[in-house]
This record gives C-alpha cells, sequence and structure tokens, in this order.
C-alpha cells in the first residue's frame, strides 16, 4: 500500500512536472509568435511611411536633398531582420516575411535615390552587394563587416545588400540588368562588377568611385577653415 501511493505520488509529480513544462514551451512559443508578428506590423508601418516619403521627396527641392535621407527607413529594418535571422524560434516563413520586406524597400530606395541625384545632377556612390545564404559563404560574411565599416567612414555611400538565391522578381531583375554572375560575394558599385572579398584598403585603391570618395574626404580633412 505504501509502495502503491509512492508510486502515485511519483506520477504526479512526474505529470505535473511534464504538464508544466508544455505549458511554458507553449507560452514560450506564443511569445516569440507574438514577437515575430510585432516586427512585422513595424516593417509594415515602416515601409508605408517609406512610400509616403518616396513621393513628398519626388516632388521636393534639390536643395532640400541630402545623404542618407532614406537611411533611418532602411536602419531599423536591417536590425529587425538581423534579430530575426539570430532567433532559434523564428521559423523560415517569420523571416523570409521579413527579408522580403527589407529588400523591396531597399530597391525602392536605391531607385528613388538614383533618379532624385540624377534630376538634381548629384554625385552619389550605390554599392549593391549580393551575397549567399544557401550555401556556407565566409568570404560573404566577411564583406559585410568591410561594407559596413566602409559606409560608416563614407556616409555618403550608399549600400544596399540583397540574398542572390533568394525567391523575388525584384532581385532576379537586378541580377539581370547588371549580369551579376554567382561568383560571391559580388559588388555593383555605381554599374560595375567586382567579385570576390576585398578589404576597405583595397576597395579604396582599385574602385574608382571609391577612390573618389577617399580624394573627396581627405581633401575637407586638410583643408583650413577660411
Amino acid at each position: 500500500m505504501v509502495d502503491s501511493r509512492k508510486y502515485l505520488v511519483a506520477f504526479f509529480i512526474t505529470g505535473l512536472i511534464f504538464g508544466t513544462a508544455i505549458i511554458a514551451s507553449n507560452l514560450l512559443g506564443d511569445k516569440k509568435v507574438e514577437d515575430v508578428r510585432a516586427i512585422e506590423n513595424r516593417v509594415a508601418l515602416d515601409i508605408l511611411s517609406s512610400e509616403t516619403q518616396f513621393a513628398l521627396l519626388a516632388e521636393t527641392s534639390c536643395r532640400d536633398i541630402g545623404p542618407g535621407l532614406l537611411s533611418k527607413e532602411l536602419g531599423p529594418l536591417g536590425e529587425k531582420l538581423s534579430f530575426a535571422e539570430d532567433q532559434t524560434g523564428f521559423n523560415n516563413e517569420d523571416v523570409d516575411s521579413l527579408k522580403r520586406s527589407y529588400f523591396l524597400l531597399e530597391i525602392k530606395d536605391y531607385l528613388l535615390m538614383k533618379r532624385l541625384t540624377e534630376k538634381c545632377n548629384q554625385k552619389t556612390f550605390f554599392i549593391l552587394y549580393f551575397y549567399s545564404t544557401r550555401d556556407k559563404c565566409e568570404d560573404c560574411e566577411k564583406m559585410g563587416y568591410v561594407l559596413t565599416a566602409l559606409r560608416d567612414k563614407y556616409p555618403e555611400l550608399r549600400v544596399y545588400s540583397f540574398d542572390y538565391n533568394y525567391d523575388l522578381g525584384a532581385i532576379s531583375t537586378l541580377t539581370s540588368i547588371y549580369k551579376v554572375k554567382p561568383d560571391l560575394p559580388a559588388l555593383i558599385i555605381n554599374g560595375q562588377p567586382y567579385y570576390g572579398f576585398k578589404t576597405v584598403e583595397e576597395l579604396e585603391a582599385k574602385v574608382p568611385a571609391i577612390k573618389l570618395l577617399k580624394t573627396a574626404t581627405s581633401t575637407a580633412t586638410t583643408t583650413p577653415d577660411r
């Protein structure tokens, strides 16, 4: 009888622990889903905001156009995407939804800024960066850090990153227009292709657009105020 009670208590405790674990797991799962939905809602609002901004900027005066007009929209979206990709609780569909929104917003930004700078005859520098998540690409990861450092060094440089193999018609159109080969990482800098990993120093030495940026920055730094 004592043994029966002992087994019954042990069974009850085991069931309680198991049930608590299931409830906790479900709650955590629900929380992660809620986090994803919250990010997606903020992304949708960011896109709506940027689309409105695009329409306003298209009508603006050239004297009001400066570097980084839309970068504040892209930055938070990139951070949300990186956050989602780093969370094991987010499934592929969740991350896919964020990536799609981010890539589309980048393309919108790129097209608008090209149109505005041509309209205002401004010198703007664009980098389209293509990487891969399908296969292990260590050079792609290193290239991302280089481009971040380059963008920090030259704020007027606009960098747009795209997953080369991502199933999005707009990305396929970009790779077709610029004839981007699957030799990744790949950079399209002001329309010219560059393949393979490059350091900041190599880009500054070999890419005409970056060399021009470096010269302009050096001149501005060394020229004394009058």
